[in-house]
């Protein structure tokens, strides 16, 4: 009933800061306003046909009640008539808004434009509504891009690092599970593959990769010509982590449904809390390795960061892949590459953790 009663509190709104037709001529009709009467009448049609699918959804959750024993069939019965009836009035009101904007096109006047005009918008989405009191792109210097097949967001990546020897597992690995962590953060575009259709996604970006070795026991890493070695720290080793900063370029495919969102001057696709999964891989450059040790030798505490590439791989490249609901997903990659140079032995750094985009 709410819903209602806005829905014809805004077209009385309307229709009292509308002129009268009778009294002004419409103006020329230029291709600029006869491409937005069309997406208005699209919008119409887009609208009823909202509607009775709506309808259609709420007549079988009816339904279902009676099979459950929820509902008697003089209940349900009672039930569908009102929610016909609803749905003809939400049409007849949300058709008069859309009446009243038309009107105002071919006058000249572009609703939904950062000319200034009043502009008088309702959003449905799920559980809110909203009423917009100015074009949401006011004062802009231009209109809303009708489609926008590509987005941007900051990517933030966290968790557990770790290796995997050349014939082992991570039970092999001589870096400690839970203190050996990673850190991202980076810039991602996404675009729709296909025209009509938001199913499959490309995603690409530029992000900063910091990758934490924490060697077991007390050992620290120590070069020797071409190796680089883990040794027993002489002294009273408090923390030992080797980190590895990489730049790169990761590249996905994502698939996963989405909502189509219709307006009066544009759309868009919304994955707000719809599954999604994300495969593909990077590649980049390390830009940098240093190892930080914490010890205590006769009693003085002191702390060093030694700068040194320790052997590791230039170049860094690998698989990756996400997995979950809307903005936060489970995220890993494997690099490809191995974690030092030959001759030393093959150690391939795996992640796991959470992978957010805001």
């Amino acid at each position: 009933m709410f819903r209602i009663k806005v829905f014809t509190a805004i077209a009385v709104l309307l229709s009292i800061v509308q002129p009268l037709e009778a009294q002004e001529a419409e103006v020329e009709i230029t291709p600029a306003i006869k491409a937005r009467l069309e997406r208005l009448e699209e919008a119409r049609e887009r609208m009823i046909e909202e509607e009775r699918s709506l309808l259609k959804e709420k007549v079988a959750e009816i339904d279902q009640m009676v099979e459950d024993g929820q509902l008697t069939p003089e209940e349900a019965k009672v039930k569908k008539e009102e929610a016909a009836r609803n749905t003809a009035r939400n049409i007849e009101n949300r058709t008069a808004i859309l009446d009243n904007k038309i009107a105002l096109v071919k006058r000249g006047e572009f609703v939904g434009t950062s000319d200034g005009f009043l502009k008088i918008d309702i959003r449905e989405e799920e559980d809110w509504l909203q009423i917009v009191g100015f074009d949401e792109c006011f004062p802009c210097s231009g209109p809303k891009r009708y489609d926008r097949r590509t987005t941007s967001d900051l990517v933030l990546a966290a968790g557990f690092n770790n290796v995997i020897p050349e014939g082992g597992s991570l039970d092999d690995s001589p870096y400690r599970i839970g203190g050996s962590k990673f850190f991202e953060i980076g810039w991602q575009f996404k675009t729709r593959v296909f025209r009509e259709s938001n199913w499959l996604r490309l995603v690409y970006g530029l992000n900063f990769q910091f990758n934490g070795f924490k060697p077991e026991d007390d050992n620290y890493f120590v070069r020797d010509g071409d190796l680089t070695v883990l040794e027993p720290f002489p002294g009273n080793l408090d923390k030992s982590k080797l980190r590895m900063d990489n730049i790169v370029i990761p590249v996905y495919f994502e698939m996963g449904p989405s909502k189509r969102i219709d307006r009066d001057d544009y759309f868009r696709y919304s994955t707000r809390r719809k599954f999604r999964v994300g495969l593909g891989g990077y590649f980049g450059l390390n830009y940098s390795t240093r190892q930080k040790l914490k010890y205590k030798i006769d009693g003085d505490r002191s702390k060093d960061k030694l700068k040194n590439n320790y052997n590791t791989s230039n170049t860094i490249y690998g698989l990756a892949g996400y997995v979950g609901f809307g903005d936060l997903t489970l995220y890993t990659r494997y690099e490809l590459n191995t974690l030092f140079k030959d001759p030393n032995p093959d150690q391939h750094n795996i992640a796991f953790g959470l992978r957010l985009e805001l």
